[in-house]
C-alpha cells in the first residue's frame, strides 16, 4: 500500500498545489490514501467548511490539523460530523471533534506536541490508550509539534507499533526520513505546501516588520512559486510495517 502525507497547506497557494498536482500523483503512484495537514489552509490560519470541501473534492482523503484548528469558528460544528477532519487526539476530554479516523484498512491519528506550543494532555499516553483499542495494523500518525527532540522521541516511542510518524507544524522539511529499526517510517517534518516567496508561508515583508517592531499584526499569505512537500510511505498490507519512505517535492507557478 502506498500512502501520501502532504505537509502543512498554506492558504490559496496550498489549495492550488493540491488541485494541480494531486490528481496526477494519485494516478502515477496508485495511491490508496492521501492525508494533508490543513490547519493553515484558510487565509493562512485555520480551516473553513468551504476550504475543507475544496481539498476533499481535490482528492485528499483525510485532513489533519494542529493548534490552529479553532481559528475559524465556522468549522467547529463540522468536527463532529461526517467530514474526515481531525483535531489532535490529546486535547482534553469533551473537546469537539475526533483525534483519529479509520479509512478502510488504515487508522490515521493526529497528535500535538507540548514543547514550545502549549499545555495539552500527554501525547505519549494518549497514543498508548488509543493503541490499546485499535484493531488496524496500518496506523499513520501526524505529529504536529515544534521541538525536533519531541518528534524524534515520539518516533522512537512508537517504533514498531505504528506504520509511520510524520512530523508537521514547522513548515520546514527535514532530511531525516528513515525507516526506524522496528518498522516505522519517520520524518521530523514533512515541510510546507505553500508559497516559496515567504517566511514559512507568510508574507516576508510583514514578518520582517513584526520582528523589527515587535508590534503584533495579522500576517498575509506569501506569493509567487509554490512548493509542494509530501512523504510517500510504502506499507506492508499484512504486517503494517513500513517498507519505504520517500520525499515527493514539486513546484507550481503561483
Amino acid at each position: 500500500m502506498l500512502i501520501l502525507a502532504i505537509g502543512d497547506l498554506v492558504g490559496r497557494p496550498g489549495r492550488k498545489a493540491i488541485s494541480q498536482l494531486l490528481p496526477s500523483l494519485r494516478q502515477q503512484y496508485g495511491l490508496e490514501l492521501v492525508i494533508a495537514n490543513a490547519e493553515n489552509v484558510a487565509g493562512g490560519v485555520g480551516i473553513t467548511p468551504d476550504t475543507a470541501k475544496e481539498l476533499l473534492d481535490g482528492g485528499v482523503d483525510v485532513l489533519t490539523s494542529g493548534n490552529h484548528i479553532w481559528a475559524q469558528k465556522e468549522i467547529i460544528p463540522y468536527l463532529d460530523g461526517d467530514m474526515p477532519i481531525l483535531r489532535p487526539l490529546n486535547y482534553p476530554p469533551g473537546v469537539p471533534g475526533k483525534g483519529y479516523i479509520v479509512i478502510g484498512r488504515v487508522a490515521v491519528v493526529n497528535l500535538m506536541g507540548r514543547v514550545f506550543i502549549g499545555d495539552f494532555d500527554c501525547p505519549f499516553r494518549a497514543m498508548d490508550q488509543l493503541l490499546a483499542s485499535l484493531e488496524q495494523k496500518i496506523i499513520i500518525v501526524d505529529f504536529h509539534a515544534e521541538a525536533t527532540s519531541e518528534k524524534v522521541t515520539m518516533g522512537r516511542y512508537l517504533d514498531g507499533r505504528v506504520s509511520a510518524v510524520l512530523g508537521t507544524h514547522t513548515h520546514v522539511g527535514t532530511i531525516d526520513a528513515q525507516l526506524l529499526p522496528n518498522g516505522t517510517a519517520y520524518v521530523s517534518d514533512i515541510g510546507m505546501t505553500g508559497p516559496m516567496d515567504s517566511v514559512i508561508g507568510d508574507d516576508a515583508e510583514a514578518v520582517i516588520q513584526r520582528f523589527l517592531t515587535q508590534i503584533p499584526h495579522r500576517l498575509g499569505v506569501g506569493k509567487g512559486k509554490i512548493a509542494f512537500n509530501a512523504m510517500l510511505v510504502g506499507v506492508d498490507d499484512d504486517t503494517g510495517k513500513a517498507l519505504s519512505i520517500e520525499r515527493i517535492y514539486r513546484e507550481v507557478e503561483g
